[in-house]
């Protein structure tokens, strides 16, 4: 909003006019410095976990406007508590948008998370419902996925207070589209007031826009926001960091999330095995299937370019790039154990039996295994760096999809 972007225009102003710069930096980088600390203080120095009270089950009300990705959002933050100890209980509260209850059950299904819903009831009973069969079958935490609007009425309000006081929430978590713009912060700004928030996750962080939502909310509302969903994948929710989105913001990256969900990705025993495989030129396609995979958890080519602080949308065409690298993948399983151990054993024979098993031609049989030769020529350049091969084993070298790989067709 006008009145948060002149107030931090403001204060950058004040800092920049009297400080001293740094030996170290140069004028423009010591004001970056500035705006990145400024950004950081306005979102909230700190993380924040999900509120959880001493009694069980603790209870997550979900609130939001109609279209903020409130459902399926909330059903990625139940899976991520699930992964950190929790027994999670999704509640069906919209009984007013069609097919709000199947969208429910159906994210529960996919993430193993079980459903309470009793159909076109009374929003307020089926809550307390949920609750009472929480603490029946060992659920301890609830999350109550309430109805949303297009836009903000009084009806919609008093349901959502009636809920509340029934049920007495631990986290009344609001969920705010950060495409919005404006419209994000004028619904944080009446739900915060008619309900008390206590957090916001911010969803469609994917997209175009870097995190102003994230500035204007947590200015108007004084709430933090605590968690962002950044894809339309059930697995991509995180943790919101606001020194991490401050440099988004900044254009400067998100390396840090980068290096975490690599971890969470890759296994660090698998890269050990494999640069001792490359170290002994017994690298064979099985392993560059391998690593492959691991590489594809990590997310798209366009995500990990946008950690990094790359022009991401120079990377829309990634999409065919992983569609390259699903090729790759086909192209692979189609092949014996002994073929992918011995890749030179292919005949014409073989390769046209693969190219029809892997629904490709016999061209990209034989591109992917000129790949294949090239990065194996690129290991043994590497062969007497050990540091640098357990990297490369680690990261993912050469395959069909990574930009900025010279040298590799299609790359």
């Amino acid at each position: 909003s006008y009145k948060v972007v002149k107030d931090f225009v403001k204060r950058v102003s004040e800092r920049a006019k009297g400080a001293e710069v740094m030996e170290s930096l140069t004028p423009a980088q010591m004001v970056v410095k500035i705006v990145n600390e400024e950004l950081c203080a306005l979102m909230g120095s700190e993380n924040r976990k999900l509120n959880i009270s001493s009694k069980s089950p603790s209870v997550c009300m979900l609130v939001g406007l109609q279209g903020a990705g409130k459902t399926t959002n909330g059903a990625k933050l139940a899976a991520l508590m699930k992964k950190q100890g929790k027994r999670p209980l999704l509640v069906a509260c919209d009984v007013y948008r069609p097919a709000a209850i199947k969208q429910l059950e159906t994210v529960g299904e996919k993430l193993g998370i079980p459903v309470f819903q009793m159909g076109q009831g009374d929003p307020v009973e089926i809550a307390k419902a949920g609750i009472a069969h929480a603490k029946k079958f060992g659920s301890d935490l609830v999350f109550l996925d309430t109805a949303g609007r297009l836009h903000i009425d009084e009806e919609l309000m008093d349901e959502l207070k009636n809920i509340k006081a029934a049920t007495e929430p631990a986290e009344i978590m609001l969920v705010v589209d950060a495409m919005t713009g404006q419209d994000a912060v004028n619904a944080a700004s009446a739900f915060d007031e008619a309900l008390d928030v206590t957090g916001v996750m911010l969803t469609k962080l994917d997209g175009d826009a870097r995190g102003g939502a994230a500035l204007s909310v947590t200015a108007v509302t004084g709430k933090p926001i605590k968690f962002a969903g950044i894809g339309e994948k059930l697995d991509q929710i995180e943790a919101f960091h606001p020194d991490r989105m401050a440099g988004r913001i900044l254009g400067m990256g998100d390396v840090l999330t980068l290096i975490e969900k690599a971890e969470q990705t890759l296994d660090e025993k698998k890269a050990a095995e494999m640069a001792e495989r490359l170290r002994q030129n017994r690298f064979t396609l099985a392993d560059y299937l391998e690593q492959m995979k691991q590489l594809k958890g990590m997310g798209s080519m366009e995500d990990i370019a946008g950690m990094l602080g790359m022009n991401a949308k120079g990377l829309k065409g990634a999409k065919v790039d992983e569609k390259a690298m699903a090729r790759t993948e086909a192209i692979i399983l189609s092949m014996t154990p002994k073929e992918r151990e011995n890749p030179a054993i292919l005949g014409n024979s073989r390769k046209k039996r693969i190219a029809a098993g892997s629904g490709t031609s016999v061209v990209e049989v034989n591109r992917l295994l000129k790949q294949y030769d090239m990065m194996l020529q690129l290991v043994k350049q590497m062969s007497g760096n050990s540091r640098k091969m357990k990297k490369f084993a680690k990261m993912g070298g050469g395959f069909p999809g990574m930009p900025g790989m010279g040298g590799f067709p299609g790359m």
